[in-house]
């Protein structure tokens, strides 16, 4: 994720997410998905809800977590974006890249 946003915006942070079952690709659009934000080198302490957004312009598919980031929410520098999806009896997260508030 190269994404360099303005600490006086709103917009959604995205990352993508992929889901395979027995090989194949996978809607996981049906689970929960949380997002957290954390500076480089820290582990994230708490996650809020997230949303979905497809792209099906794409082959696969493309799915999207997404989380709206407004005004002031975060400090300038630098962050990681974790995702968190919940496929019971799995819960993944992963971190889905670092970005950047100016």
């Amino acid at each position: 994720m190269t994404l360099e946003i303005s600490r006086l915006s709103t917009e959604y942070v995205k990352a993508p997410v992929t889901a395979t079952i027995s090989g194949a690709a996978a809607d996981p659009t049906g689970d929960t998905v949380t997002v957290a934000w954390a500076r480089p080198g820290d582990e994230p302490s708490a996650f809020s809800a997230a949303s979905w957004e497809t792209d099906a312009t794409t082959t696969p598919t493309t799915y999207l977590a997404r989380r709206l980031v407004t005004a002031g929410d975060l400090a300038t520098g630098q962050w990681v974006m974790w995702v968190k999806v919940v496929h019971s009896p799995e819960t993944i997260v992963t971190a889905a890249g670092v970005f950047t508030v100016v």
